[in-house]
């Protein structure tokens, strides 16, 4: 298989592992468990002959079910997360998102779920929320504020995490775990989250992991770039109820070398070959990106004498032109307004183009069986606030062992109900 071909095979088998785990994969296509795992590890090459079927399995809806764990998706934005813990065995119970366009994308992806989708999380109470497994968060970094607790202290107030995370979003996601208990969570920031107001707020989020709601709990900055074509770093925590052995580097991400993805493996192909999933929304009848989707003289004039202009005083800024063999810079929620920082190359004397809505979804994991109902400009600014969903497969892979093995040391120490009828 060439180069071109073992690249974007590897990418269809990671969207197809978006959607289920190596053993159902395995039962779809008929192959074992072990072989699944030799062809993502790149042990041995992905047969030509099963693209068709990955492709196939990658842009229908997921089907079986899953309930080997529930868990609770916060902040659920557009389910990203969610995602890689279904295609680890677990089963939503409860959902929290208050944008309503990102509820209409939630609603078109996980329509089928057993429950409707919370809005604002800071009006829902614990009595609202089932009992779960897992809780999953997003949240927004919102600053902290710690000044006056020894104040606070002097004058027999309450303290703890009551009153240095009061007002914060990140409040809810602890007041929610201190009256929840799960077995396991897994939060999802910025990495600057790490130094943000002189690292005073992780500061303050860990003493109020591990201190006052007592779990152990291990971080991780990790660059979505070993899954995806893009250069995306984001802090991953994850917490256990009870002590457990969890080690990030339990299982070695992908380099992000020449070896790793690369923009190619998620453009629209353009050569008549592509199945259009979106019907024509943004590829022409012959296979080609929608002309909506290239920069016009005057704007492509204007980004480029801006960055000229820069550069001209030593700043950084600048648009950025890439191609089929490159790495993208980070999508921001932002890239509706030009697409200045991943611009795609149609060649020396033509003006480049943005990614399409799907493309960025793509550059995100998300598989082709993903529904975008909302316009371009939204559904730019949830890719850009979204998470990469195979990152997210990762790390459900690697807590999961401890998750199920917490559930059933849970359900071995609880008393045995006496019948009632």
């Amino acid at each position: 298989m060439e180069t071109a071909d073992r690249a974007a095979a590897g990418h269809v088998l990671a969207r197809a592992r978006v959607l289920y785990s190596q053993r159902e994969l395995a039962g779809l296509l008929d192959y074992n468990a072990r072989q699944i795992a030799r062809w993502e590890s790149g042990q041995s090459p992905i047969p030509m002959a099963v693209l068709p079927a990955l492709r196939e399995i990658c842009a229908r809806p997921r089907q079986g079910g899953v309930g080997d764990f529930t868990f609770v998706d916060l902040f659920a934005g557009i389910g990203g997360i969610r995602l890689g813990f279904e295609a680890a065995g677990g089963r939503c119970v409860f959902t929290s998102e208050w944008d309503t366009y990102a509820q209409r994308t939630y609603a078109a992806n996980f329509g089928g779920a057993d429950h409707l989708i919370a809005g604002d999380i800071t009006k829902v109470g614990p009595g609202d929320i089932p009992d779960h497994d897992v809780l999953l968060a997003g949240f927004p970094c919102q600053p902290f504020s710690i000044a006056g607790v020894s104040k606070k202290n002097a004058l027999g107030r309450p303290h703890g995490f009551e009153c240095t995370t009061q007002g914060t979003l990140f409040f809810d996601v602890a007041r929610i775990i201190a009256a929840k208990r799960p077995a396991a969570f897994l939060l999802e920031n910025v990495k600057n989250l790490v130094s943000h107001d002189h690292g005073n707020t992780f500061r303050v989020i860990l003493d109020t992991l591990q201190r006052e709601l007592g779990y152990s709990v291990h971080w991780r900055v990790i660059d979505g770039g070993h899954f995806v074509p893009q250069h995306r770093e984001r802090i991953l925590i994850a917490g256990f109820r009870n002590p457990a052995g969890f080690d990030w580097n339990a299982s070695r991400v992908r380099a992000t070398g020449r070896g790793g993805p690369r923009l190619g493996d998620i453009l629209h192909r353009e050569d008549g070959t592509e199945t259009d999933v979106d019907e024509g929304r943004y590829l022409d009848r012959r296979g080609r990106v929608q002309p909506k989707y290239v920069l016009t003289d005057r704007l492509w004039g204007y980004l480029q004498s801006y960055a000229e202009k820069h550069r001209a005083k030593g700043n950084g800024f600048g648009c950025t032109v890439v191609g089929p063999d490159d790495i993208a810079r980070t999508l921001s929620a932002r890239y509706y307004k030009d697409g200045s920082e991943i611009l795609v190359s149609r060649g020396r004397r033509r003006n480049p183009r943005r990614l399409t809505p799907r493309e960025c979804a793509r550059l995100m994991g998300f598989p082709d069986s993903f529904r975008i109902p909302v316009s371009d400009t939204r559904a730019y600014k949830q890719f850009g606030n979204s998470v990469v969903v195979p990152l997210m497969c990762h790390a459900a892979e690697l807590m999961r062992p401890w998750i199920l093995e917490a559930k059933a040391s849970a359900a071995e120490s609880s008393p045995v109900q006496p019948a009632l009828f």
